[in-house]
């Protein structure tokens, strides 16, 4: 419920009126977040009692009287928010967060910010108006204005993917991408490829440049060295992988393996070697990563390094709503192993 719905005036002994209390005021005194105290005041169950009693005895030292409202009038909300939601890899954190979120009989709001401008400001101004028991935020991309009432807030937040270091101050949750990356390029090395070209995701985010430093690490590690020119940059979409398989295949030596730090990119490589009249795996082998659902069907079905996305949005939730309850969380930094998945898309390279 909104700050404003919360403000009351406390009664002195002398029957004069003190100034108003709000739950921000009451949170930041106890070191809790807002919805804490909101989830005190509405005689919520899940705050943990230690939590309870601090805020109730400040809720009574402050003369707070609480609104009056039928019982369970405002639902348990968490907020998941996206940069932008056209990707299957976004529908399977969604689904681990739901998973979550419906078995503790929390509702999920679920919004995308697009990078429009405003959008992120706006988004947050309805954050504020449903009092969202908490944040998980799969983008790093928010203005520093918008870290800034976040940390007002003191919502409870959760960042999953990190682009980086996280401007703010809140528990992340990610996965061993430089693990994956190496046991993507250590497969193709296993097979007797020597000439591998990788298709690189943003170099801004902190889960591509683990990816590319795993793929050099595993060529280091076999005596392969690295060749610039079998990198080409692209976004983890398709089309970039498109683009980026032609650019490779055009180069003087072109590699007979490519490893796509995405599954949308290498489905775009795989399509930019049938329209050269290339045959996957029998030309040119493809591993991806994020092993979404639709790539076992592909043709061929793709080996990828699976990157438990369901599971992290599923860690996501719990951690958020630990928080929210105010309880101690296990770890601010956790990253959830990925695994290689072998599939028809790979095999030795064809001699000669």
């Amino acid at each position: 419920m909104e700050e404003a719905e919360m403000a009351t005036e406390s009664r002195g002994t002398e029957g004069g009126t003190r100034p108003k209390v709000t739950i921000t005021a009451i949170a930041q005194e106890a070191g809790v977040s807002v919805p804490t105290v909101s989830r005190v005041v509405n005689g919520r169950s899940d705050v943990s009692p230690e939590t309870r009693a601090r805020v109730e005895d400040l809720l009574r030292i402050h003369g707070y009287r609480r609104r009056q409202s039928a019982p369970g009038d405002r639902a348990a909300l968490v907020d998941l928010v996206f940069n932008d939601l056209d990707s299957p890899w976004a529908v399977e954190i969604i689904r681990g967060v739901e998973e979550i979120a419906h078995r503790d009989g929390v509702g999920t709001v679920v919004s995308a910010i697009h990078g429009r401008a405003g959008s992120a400001r706006q988004w947050l101004k309805n954050l504020r108006a449903r009092a969202s028991d908490g944040v998980i935020l799969v983008t790093s991309v928010l203005e520093p204005v918008v870290h800034e009432e976040l940390r007002r807030l003191n919502v409870p937040i959760v960042v999953v993917d990190p682009a980086g270091s996280p401007a703010l101050e809140a528990p992340t949750i990610g996965a061993t991408n430089w693990a994956g990356g190496m046991a993507a390029t250590e497969h193709l090395l296993s097979l007797g490829h020597r000439r591998i070209g990788l298709i690189a995701g943003p170099a801004r985010l902190l889960c591509s440049r683990a990816r590319l430093d795993g793929h050099r690490a595993a060529l280091e590690a076999a005596g392969v060295p690295f060749d610039p020119a079998l990198v080409a940059q692209g976004d983890f979409y398709h089309e970039s992988g498109f683009h980026g398989c032609d650019q490779l295949m055009d180069s003087d030596s072109p590699p007979t393996a490519i490893f796509a730090s995405s599954d949308q990119m290498a489905l775009g490589a795989i399509e930019a070697l049938r329209r050269r009249g290339l045959r996957v795996p029998e030309d040119v082998s493809i591993v991806g990563f994020d092993d979404l659902p639709e790539v076992r069907w592909s043709a061929p079905p793709l080996t990828t390094v699976r990157q438990p996305l369901a599971d992290m949005g599923k860690l996501a939730a719990r951690t958020v709503l630990r928080q929210a309850r105010g309880e101690e969380i296990e770890s601010p930094r956790v990253e959830l192993a990925t695994q290689l998945v072998v599939r028809a898309s790979t095999a030795p390279p064809t001699e000669g």
